[in-house]
């Protein structure tokens, strides 16, 4: 069995480096780091993330605001709310919950929410930035930074002579995730349901990284003896023999299989999943530095 990596542990450790960070920033510039989140609708899947982001910044010790708006918000109404938020001054960090109601475009919000307050990293102009390999002068996108905490803990920052495999090509996670992995020097090849021969692709991968949303479809086969192998995949799949109409969560992954090949690989859930609101919390502190004219932390 290989060595299984503590989501929970190290997001643990991330979040008493933000506490830290915010309590210098305060004795240093007194600033408090301010982070406003915006719920539209009555999602419950929705809700309970937003509740575990806000409580989880107050527990950093941020200014913590929510905004919860009825669902038949229009694009006008939340469009003027996120101009609100980012002329004040007392918010470095705005975070728009997804997936929006339906009949409300999620593209033009994040847009224009300032790229300086986009702790999600998901603006062009971020994207852009981690694409270009500028990793400090803007905010890398949550989940993909906190897969790549997980990788320098396996392997220290230089990834030099390492072969990386992302299966996945969303602006979410694949796409970024292959460009941090490049910019720390591995070899990436990011594959998606056009390539061909995709087990032996990721056969040749020293670090697997799986973004596809396919329970367990990741084999034993497909791992390389010895990789490094990040499940980022939430699927919820039928449990029959925890009961009538039960279901557990899976990732992208066969864990029980994959994880006698490995030499280390996350499990689903405890593993990516903490690391996204650790590294949410990381963003915001940075934002508040870099707005109080400070050197912002590093988090790795």
């Amino acid at each position: 069995m290989g060595n299984i990596i503590d989501g929970k542990q190290i997001a643990g450790s991330v979040i008493d480096s933000v506490k830290t960070s915010t309590e210098v920033l305060e004795k240093e510039a007194g600033v408090t780091p301010g982070l406003a989140v915006v719920i539209v609708g009555n999602d419950p899947a929705s809700r309970a993330y937003v509740a575990s982001k806000s409580k989880m910044a107050k527990e950093c010790g941020f200014l913590s605001v929510q905004h919860t708006l009825p669902e038949e918000t229009t694009q006008e109404e939340l469009a003027r709310l996120i101009e609100t938020l980012n002329g004040d001054e007392a918010i470095h960090g705005i975070l728009v919950q997804l997936p929006l109601p339906k009949h409300l475009s999620s593209e033009p919000v994040i847009q224009s929410i300032s790229p300086e307050k986009d702790v999600d990293g998901l603006h062009v102009v971020n994207a852009g930035k981690v694409a270009t390999g500028d990793l400090d002068g803007g905010l890398l996108s949550c989940t993909p930074a906190g897969a790549m905490v997980f990788v320098r803990r396996v392997h220290g920052q230089d990834l030099s002579g390492l072969n990386a495999v992302v299966i996945g090509r969303s602006n979410l996670f694949g796409k970024p995730m292959s460009a941090l992995l490049l910019a720390a020097n591995a070899t990436v090849t990011t594959a998606h349901s056009r390539t061909k021969e995709l087990a032996s692709v990721c056969r040749n991968a020293d670090i697997l990284v799986a973004a596809v949303g396919r329970a367990e479809m990741v084999k034993a086969d497909w791992v390389k003896p010895g990789a490094t192998v990040i499940d980022v995949g939430i699927n919820r799949v039928d449990a029959p023999e925890k009961g009538e109409g039960k279901s557990r969560l899976v990732g992208d992954v066969a864990f029980e299989e994959c994880a006698k090949i490995a030499s280390a690989i996350t499990p689903v859930p405890g593993g990516v999943g903490p690391m996204t609101i650790a590294m949410l919390m990381a963003n915001t502190v940075i934002a508040a530095h870099r707005k109080a004219g400070k050197t912002p932390p590093k988090f790795s």
